[in-house]
């Protein structure tokens, strides 16, 4: 009787799992799952407390899940990628495993990590490995000479065409498998920090990730346009930590959003046609990140943006982290971030402009302080974000772009809702005032228990534009100094 072993990732659900579906395909065939923490790894990539919980309360739903199925769900902790092969190595030759069954995971380490385990099983163990985690594989969408697209638009719309001709289908759950009695391994806890998550507002599980979606489709689409940039609504689908480790899939999303709004694609005004766009994004930096591995290395896309003359982080870059820059959306915001692990996506934009273009701070700082936080922590989509706000990646809009934080919280938080809801220090505060506390308290000679803004907006945006033209004079005169 074959043995194939199923090596969860960031795949963690039994619906429309690929690899799990393939391993399952031979009802003779003897399956058990695997799942490996490397906290030390974990570290390097500095994933967030919140996420490694996230990911531990998944893991017992999983495993539930597979037992139901008969499939035993084991787990081992050691400190690293490499740790893990050899250890993975020494378990398919004691489980006499004949395949090995993964889903491909795109950032560099990763890649490097499948790559040498395949080496090191040549001969022993077949592996099998698919593309799960995005609606389309790296590589499928590209330019008419064969390139990978460097701006979104164009991108977006070779990605369209190809999806609608592509199978989208989402797989079942591997049917019940009669294996005998099935092991509940203890899931012993990570050798990592942990750090509560809101239960309540993220439950855990592929079955809650499915209710939220079949949800959001039903309910909050309609609207998703209209309400998607005010962060004091809850207009977005907060499915993000789910498709972080894999609780649900991108097709998953898709088909559930075709089902509830039948011709999205001809609608190209409509929400579900808007969140469909978001869905693509995300696809669109995990097929950069493959197409230019680089971008793994915390290297910018554009390399002239490699001369930009950042200022060192100090107590300006610790205020920015601690939500007392003294913006009010800014400051609203990274609270939020703080204590929720979850920010609303378009103040990851107001949040990660200001750090880079007012304070000039350099963009990785920034990403790697979200990463450190989020509960949604995903290397491609928080790279790809913070390389966009900092002008230094894949965009049309040259580095000019340079938000407002005070404008920009007068348009999407208006009233001060938002900013109340996490700066308690404003709630006398008056709806006009909001986004001008310090000069309304001067004028009513109170005093405000929060900081002064820490920069002059226009200033900062003078001063930024001129670094980035002196860094751009600065490659142009290397690159003719350099006759290769």
């Amino acid at each position: 009787m074959a043995t194939h072993l199923v090596w969860f990732r960031n795949d963690l659900r039994t619906i429309d799992n690929r690899a799990l579906h393939a391993a399952c395909e031979d009802p003779s065939a003897r399956v058990l799952a695997l799942f490996i923490a490397t906290p030390g790894q974990w570290a390097a990539h500095n994933m967030a407390p919140r996420q490694a919980t996230f990911i531990y309360q998944t893991l017992h739903h999983l495993q539930a899940a597979l037992a139901a199925k008969g499939i035993e769900l084991c787990y081992h902790q050691c400190e690293d990628f490499a740790a893990a092969n050899a250890w993975l190595v020494a378990f398919c030759r004691e489980q006499r495993i004949d395949q090995l069954f993964y889903n491909r995971q795109y950032e560099l380490n990763e890649q490097q990590r499948d790559a040498a385990l395949e080496q090191a099983l040549a001969g022993q163990v077949h592996c099998r490995a698919f593309d799960d985690s995005l609606l389309l594989p790296p590589g499928s969408v590209t330019t008419g000479s064969g390139e990978m697209y460097k701006v979104y638009t164009p991108f977006r719309n070779a990605f369209l065409r190809r999806l609608t001709a592509s199978d989208t289908r989402s797989l079942p759950a591997p049917r019940p498998r009669d294996q005998g009695h099935v092991t509940r391994h203890r899931l012993a806890p990570f050798d990592y920090p942990q750090q509560a998550v809101d239960e309540a507002h993220f439950p855990a599980g592929e079955e809650a990730a499915l209710a939220r979606l079949r949800a959001f489709c039903r309910e909050q689409v309609p609207d998703y346009v209209r309400q998607r940039d005010l962060p004091a609504l809850s207009g977005t689908s907060q499915l993000s930590p789910y498709l972080a480790i894999g609780a649900l899939s991108p097709r998953q999303c898709f088909n559930r959003l075709q089902a509830e709004c039948p011709g999205l694609l001809e609608r190209r005004d409509s929400g579900a046609f808007g969140w469909l766009n978001e869905l693509v994004w995300r696809d669109f930096y995990r097929h950069l990140l493959v197409a230019w591995p680089m971008l793994c290395k915390h290297q910018p896309f554009i390399r002239w943006t490699r001369f930009v003359p950042w200022r060192a982080p100090g107590e300006a870059f610790e205020a920015w982290k601690q939500g007392r820059t003294g913006y009010p959306i800014v400051d609203a915001a990274m609270r939020q971030m703080n204590q929720t692990g979850w920010m609303h996506n378009r103040l990851r934009m107001i949040t990660a402009s200001y750090l880079v273009k007012d304070l000039r701070i350099d963009w990785r700082e920034g990403e790697r302080y979200f990463m450190t936080q989020l509960i949604d922590g995903d290397y491609a989509a928080n790279n790809g974000g913070w390389q966009w706000a900092a002008s230094t990646g894949t965009d049309a809009t040259p580095y000019f772009r340079i938000f407002n934080p005070t404008t920009q919280g007068e348009r999407y938080d208006k009233q001060g809702d938002f900013i109340r809801r996490w700066l308690p220090e404003l709630a006398a505060v008056p709806d006009s005032a909001i986004h001008h506390p310090h000069r309304w308290a001067e004028q009513q000679r109170r005093v405000l228990d929060y900081p002064a803004p820490q920069v002059d907006h226009a200033t900062a945006r003078r001063e930024t534009l001129e670094a980035f033209e002196d860094a751009r004079r600065h490659a142009r005169a290397q690159e003719a100094d350099d006759p290769y």
